[in-house]
């Protein structure tokens, strides 16, 4: 395979609603004496679409637009006074925030918005693209940037894509040594973006890059990014590991009821306040059961005495006693805790010795299998997958 080539278009003028975005990159393509070729891929930030498109809020707005552009909330953690939520954006991929962002958005306040069809975006910019330029075979990616799972630091990926391969299926070829590939499929186009980035650089104001080189420019528009996000049976990570209890307990992510809860820090907290809103949320479906915090109230022969270490727990009958108890244990799993309960308890009361659970404390356990490890069988999801 040829060396692939990395070319920044340098020198773009600040993008305006409305402005003709294919233009301005065949233009600045000719400056940098890079003149489109058959083949190339177009790397564009979705920042430049956005732009174009106009797609602004006010900066006082933000919450109100990323809940607007929210399809599900994955995850969500209080740091400091704001509350930060992992969510499906409107434009497809779980990110941060819905993609709303404050960043280089030149000399206008306020946050932009991600293009809720990036895959259609790119396809009109593609077709734009050839028409300007009397080619057959350009390829375009929307750019955008992101965490990941198990990965420090942010990348670039495919947002959106058009006249681009975007999975290289290597499933049922061999690799280097002859042996077989079963499960191996290159994101092609996320490469593409990624590589696209070393050379376009946040901080530098070079929204757009080519790359030349590559056999993965298509005479056609493609499976789009749409292909790349996995969803359904394929999405073994639906919810966070904390979302994923809280969520089977009744208390979904992103809803009023997880807000009333307590939602948890990204900073180190206090047992008190895990063991607080483990009770709040095993509390919430239990109509003959209440919390006492710390003795604040007197709720009589109904409620839960919640100290540093043991949490007292009573309700109306032995029948409403059990359900609360089991749902406080799976709760106190969800925040890093066990529980100790003891085998027989008589009347209308059980007290539960409350300590830090032991081991790593995971983040990234699948949808699933994070239920069935708070409920008492870390074991069974592995099991299962095994069988």
């Amino acid at each position: 395979m040829p060396a692939v080539t990395a070319v920044p278009l340098l020198g773009l003028p600040e993008v305006r609603a409305g402005e003709d975005l294919a233009a301005l990159v065949v233009s600045g393509a000719q400056a940098a004496d890079a003149a489109l070729r058959e083949g190339d891929i177009v790397v564009v930030s979705s920042k430049v679409v956005s732009k174009a498109l106009n797609l602004w809020a006010e900066g006082d707005a933000r919450e109100a637009a990323v809940e607007a552009h929210t399809s599900r909330v994955v995850a969500e953690r209080r740091s400091g006074g704001r509350l930060t939520r992992i969510v499906e954006a409107a434009a497809g991929p779980v990110m941060a925030a819905a993609g709303v962002d404050a960043s280089n958005t030149g000399d206008r306040d306020g946050v932009l918005l991600l293009p809720t069809d990036p895959d259609g975006e790119a396809d009109r910019l593609r077709v734009r693209l050839l028409a300007l330029t009397g080619l057959s075979r350009v390829g375009v990616v929307l750019s955008d940037t992101a965490g990941r799972p198990w990965r420090a630091g942010q990348v670039d990926f495919a947002l959106g894509a058009s006249g681009v391969g975007v999975l290289d299926d290597l499933r049922g070829g061999v690799d280097a040594d002859g042996r077989p590939l079963s499960v191996t499929v290159r994101a092609l186009a996320d490469e593409l973006a990624a590589a696209a980035d070393l050379v376009k650089g946040k901080a530098d104001a070079i929204p757009v890059a080519l790359l030349r080189g590559t056999p993965w420019a298509l005479p056609q528009r493609g499976a789009g990014a749409a292909a790349l996000v996995r969803v359904g049976a394929q999405d073994w990570f639906e919810l966070g590991t904390a979302e994923s209890v809280r969520a089977a307990l009744g208390v979904a992510p992103g809803s009023p009821e997880a807000l009333e809860a307590g939602i948890p820090s990204t900073a180190p907290e206090d047992r008190r306040d895990r063991l607080a809103r483990a009770v709040a949320v095993a509390l919430s479906a239990c109509p003959g059961a209440a919390v006492d915090i710390g003795g604040m109230d007197d709720l009589g022969d109904k409620g839960g005495d919640v100290g540093a270490d043991l949490v007292r727990v009573c309700a109306q009958t032995p029948y409403e006693l059990g359900v609360a108890v089991s749902r406080l244990q799976v709760a106190l799993w969800g925040e890093g805790l066990d529980a100790e309960v003891p085998s027989a308890a008589g009347g209308p009361e059980v007290a539960i010795r409350v300590k830090e659970r032991q081991g790593p404390v995971s983040g990234s356990l699948g949808s699933a299998d994070a239920f069935e490890a708070a409920s008492g069988d870390p074991d069974a999801a592995a099991s299962r997958r095994r069988g």
